[in-house]
């Protein structure tokens, strides 16, 4: 009862001053589901363009009635773009969590975990007495994914670097896209840009050594494993073939 008590609990968030609870959510959320979803929303959007058109303001407060906009489908979507603010952090942690049952061995140890994204001030995502890992939960898209990529390079290279004799592990979601990154002839100067302090410690340690992503993750490729999640955690495999499947919608971007 205890634990169901604090998983209750867990479904609020706290946004600024005010708790949005489940009741909040579901109200939140039936709210700007009139509207539609994907194509559905653009039709509903373009066919209320093309009512208001021409219309004074009593015949628009008529037309806004009869597609039941107002406050409420405002105040749902405020609601969610709230908490959607958070949705990397608690995709990160929670991701970290269920995977680690999968990764562990029995009387593996765990030293220290970092459930938050970003710069939580630790070393590394996972440590224990046998490996040192870090986890990305990117859903990659192709194209001009530099962000992810400068991300994804940074957490390889804290791995290759770290002054340590147990296992390094990049765990990600879906192989291909990073494979097809370490492969490409990016200029490091380029992946480094925006990281002062990882691009001072890459330059002390090598010099000019590297000069590509490709020239650095060959030096590196048996030093770090990097493990496709869809091959350990199930819900990882059903997400991606959920994701694909015709008619879904394409998930939100952000850090991961």
């Amino acid at each position: 009862m205890r634990h169901s008590r604090r998983a209750s609990a867990a479904t609020s968030a706290i946004l600024g001053n005010r708790t949005v609870g489940e009741g909040d959510l579901n109200q939140a959320a039936n709210a700007i589901a009139q509207l539609g979803i994907g194509a559905e929303l653009t039709a509903t959007i373009r066919a209320i363009e093309a009512s208001l058109t021409g219309k004074q303001r009593r015949a628009a407060e008529r037309t806004l009635a009869d597609y039941e906009i107002g406050e409420a489908v405002l105040e749902g979507a405020l609601k969610i773009k709230d908490l959607a603010g958070q949705i990397h952090v608690v995709i990160h942690a929670v991701g970290i969590l269920v995977v680690l049952p999968h990764i562990l061995a029995r009387d593996e140890r765990i030293e220290s975990v970092s459930l938050g994204a970003g710069n939580t001030g630790r070393e590394h995502d996972l440590v224990t007495d046998r490996r040192i890992a870090e986890f990305k939960f990117i859903q990659w898209r192709g194209g001009a994914e530099s962000i992810r990529q400068n991300s994804l390079f940074i957490d390889l290279f804290n791995l290759a670097s770290a002054e340590t004799t147990k296992r390094r592990c990049m765990y990600v979601v879906d192989r291909e896209h990073p494979d097809q990154f370490l492969a490409n002839r990016r200029a490091l100067s380029s992946v480094l840009s925006r990281n002062a302090a990882a691009a001072a410690r890459f330059k002390a340690l090598y010099g000019e050594r590297f000069k590509t992503v490709a020239d650095y993750a060959d030096y590196i490729k048996d030093r770090v494993e990097i493990v496709d999640l869809r091959d350990v955690v199930p819900v990882f495999a059903r997400s991606e073939r959920s994701r694909v499947s015709p008619g879904s919608v394409p998930a939100s971007s952000g850090r991961e």
